[in-house]
């Protein structure tokens, strides 16, 4: 039986490297595919996008790209393991920010204590907008689906109320950008100087801590394994004596949580305020890197990589002639090659492995039967 094992796990780990393979050529194929169809030679746009993706100050974007799109993947990740589907990331990370920034913007403390204060408060606020979806799920069985997505709306509203002048925002000078009342310098995050390759923004940094917590938690600590088996089975936690409602509003309030960080790289790295000009969609963009990195840490952060990766060489890839929606179609082909390569390795090792232990249990039956005979 020890052998019979040996096998299944070796053969499963060379099925875990063939799917993201299979993904990868595929996705490639597929894209060639739709830039021939444009009219365009593939092999030269290929060419220009490892070329340009890989300049030094386009790295430096790309890692900035990636720490706010890492961010989204593992807000969306925990809620995923849970089995819940919390499309109401960007609402989150969008209302937290807003409330971070006017805060931010009317503290008069050392930026020492301003810093944690605003991103202390841009996690509660996405933790308390995510409780209430959680909540109206396990007292009312309101799917978290249209909750979430019911919450995104009035975000939109909250924040478009609100940021008007003579309310929470400010008309600038050139009377085109509405904004909050901008940060003081002294609750600037530190960023790192590359030099003339820009400027790498310092919240990469918690982007990392948080990816290592995650891990940590989900993967080492009780509540982690709660949270698993409740995500795979609700009946078969609730008779371990784990609390079923509990884990679900406790897991959306994380998500929530993690989700108010997302905006925090463009807060305190960049902008220093919030204004009309705040990216939207992101937590959108966050539900394709989890399904990218199939919920793993070091999977979403090649995930977030990736996209950062994708709209700089095909934002540049405009310029050379190429159609501007091509961005889009490559993400898109992406996530589906993903989706369907892994769901087709996992459907072909799970058959390999029930016609291995099937053949083994065979040849023990025969084995045991023949040894009947010879008695």
């Amino acid at each position: 039986m020890k052998k019979l094992t040996s096998r299944i796990d070796k053969e499963r780990m060379l099925l875990g490297i063939a799917a993201p393979l299979l993904a990868v050529v595929a996705a490639l194929v597929v894209t060639a595919l739709v830039i021939a169809a444009t009219g365009k030679n593939p092999g030269p746009a290929f060419h220009d996008m490892m070329t340009y993706g890989f300049a030094s100050d386009s790295q430096v974007f790309i890692l900035n790209k990636a720490t706010t799109y890492y961010l989204a993947g593992v807000a969306v990740a925990i809620g995923f393991r849970m089995n819940l589907f919390n499309i109401g990331v960007d609402g989150q990370y969008r209302l937290a920010a807003f409330v971070a920034a006017v805060l931010g913007g009317a503290l008069t403390v050392p930026g020492w204590l301003a810093i944690p204060l605003i991103i202390i408060c841009a996690m509660a606020t996405g933790a308390l907008w995510a409780a209430i979806a959680g909540v109206l799920k396990v007292t009312r069985g309101v799917s978290e689906v249209i909750a979430t997505i019911m919450l995104n709306s009035i975000a939109t509203a909250i924040i478009g109320y609100l940021l008007q002048p003579g309310k929470l925002g400010q008309l600038d000078e050139a009377g085109t950008l509405v904004s909050t009342k901008p940060l003081p310098s002294s609750a600037h995050f530190f960023n790192f100087d590359t030099g003339p390759a820009g400027v790498l923004d310092g919240f990469i940094v918690v982007a990392v801590v948080v990816g290592l917590a995650y891990w940590f938690v989900l993967g080492r600590t009780r509540f982690g394994f709660d949270l698993r088996t409740v995500g795979q089975s609700e009946s078969a936690a609730s008779a371990s004596g784990v609390s079923v409602k509990k884990m679900i509003a406790t897991s959306m309030i994380i998500s929530g949580a993690v989700a108010g960080l997302i905006g925090m790289p463009t807060l305190l790295n960049e902008s220093h305020q919030y204004d009309n000009s705040f990216p939207n969609g992101i937590g959108f963009t966050g539900i394709a890197i989890a399904l990218l990195g199939r919920n793993n840490p070091i999977g979403i952060a090649l995930g977030a990589l990736l996209w950062g990766f994708l709209e700089r060489t095909t934002n540049h890839l405009e310029f050379q002639g190429y159609d501007k929606e091509i961005l889009g179609v490559i993400q898109g082909v992406i996530v589906l090659c993903v989706v369907i390569a892994y769901e087709v390795v996992r459907r072909y090792g799970l058959k390999r492995q029930q016609q291995k232990v099937g053949a083994e249990l065979a040849a023990q039956a025969a084995a045991t039967k023949k040894q009947e005979v010879a008695r």
